[in-house]
């Protein structure tokens, strides 16, 4: 084949699959125990704006967030469909499900009754956990996770603009089951990504602000018997590069960041400790990632206007035991 047959048919093959890229790992943390050799990221949605916060629910649908859409989206593994789930939706970022099978979001707009933890009931209500500590306003409820007691942990950032800001901290906070609302933590600057260990001891948070020297680490603190957190360590930092958006945590405690913009964007996989083991890059800056499929071994992306799919020999970590709706 001529030199410049050859490279247009690259060109070519390169332009009609752009939705899957092989596992690399730019700095060399390969690790066939968690990803197989030759697992790929696949694109199974596009045409949003900016995705975020997926989320398995108890049939095994996928939600995932339509941020600057204002709405909350649905894809169904089954069938390939996409559908709306909920709009407007405060413009949901990260979602999660309680042991019940309700969805609880995180919503950051203030004109459509934002700022604050909502969950939906399942006749559709939609009714709000947090929207105001001390009597002020929260800033803009970014991610959340919740312990096996039922306690609800959430960051509460705010990122672009100040008006109309409250608080006096951008902060980690808890609701517990009796609904009472405590500042955790606010020793950060942008609280971002948060998960909390099955043994209940172990808070690790993104701290990630985007501004020129702002911090950009994942950060771990042991949580006391009293509900309290202490000895905070840094795990790893991605500066000066594009820190941790949103994360999952696998049944082995190994943990699942969405880092890095360019060639460095995609999915660094730690283990409890914070040693990197493996890398999975994505064609756009992931934003969030969670586990689903049957057997919770299929990571689900989100990143840029995308959601994307890759299959893992690890398993994602299960809360609750799943309902049936």
């Amino acid at each position: 084949m001529k030199p410049d047959l050859l490279r247009k048919t690259f060109v070519i093959l390169c332009a009609l699959a752009p939705w899957w890229r092989p596992l690399v790992s730019p700095q060399g943390h390969e690790d066939t125990r968690l990803v197989p050799s030759g697992a790929v990221v696949e694109k199974v949605a596009s045409g949003f704006r900016f995705t975020e916060g997926p989320v398995m629910d108890h049939n095994g649908n996928i939600l995932f967030t339509d941020i600057p859409n204002n709405r909350i989206m649905v894809y169904n593994p089954a069938s390939g469909r996409v559908g709306v789930f909920r709009e407007p939706s405060g413009r949901a970022n990260g979602l999660e499900f309680d042991a019940q099978g309700r969805l609880l979001a995180c919503e950051g707009d203030s004109t459509d009754g934002g700022r604050r933890v909502s969950r939906t009931e399942k006749d559709g209500r939609v009714v709000a956990l947090a929207d105001s500590y001390n009597g002020k306003r929260l800033n803009s409820p970014n991610d959340l996770h919740l312990d096996s007691r039922g306690n609800i942990y959430f960051t509460d950032p705010r990122y672009g603009d100040r008006k109309g800001v409250e608080q006096d901290k951008e902060a980690v906070y808890r609701i517990d089951p009796s609904g009472k609302i405590t500042r955790v933590l606010d020793d950060v600057q942008r609280p971002n990504g948060i998960l909390i260990s099955a043994d209940n001891k172990t808070l690790y948070l993104a701290d990630n602000n985007n501004e020129e020297g702002g911090n950009k680490t994942l950060n771990a603190y042991d949580i006391l018997s009293d509900g309290r957190v202490a000895n905070k360590r840094i795990l790893h930092d991605f500066a000066p590069g594009r820190g941790i958006d949103g994360m999952a945590i696998d049944a082995e405690g190994n943990i699942y960041a969405t880092a890095g913009s360019g060639d460095q964007a995609g999915v660094y996989v730690f283990s409890p400790q914070g040693k990197q083991l493996t890398f999975i890059k994505t064609p756009e800056d992931p934003t969030n990632c969670a586990f689903g499929g049957p057997d919770r071994s299929t990571l689900y992306i989100t990143a840029g206007q995308s959601l994307y799919r890759i299959r893992l020999n690890a398993r994602g970590r299960l809360i609750y035991p799943l309902l049936k709706q």
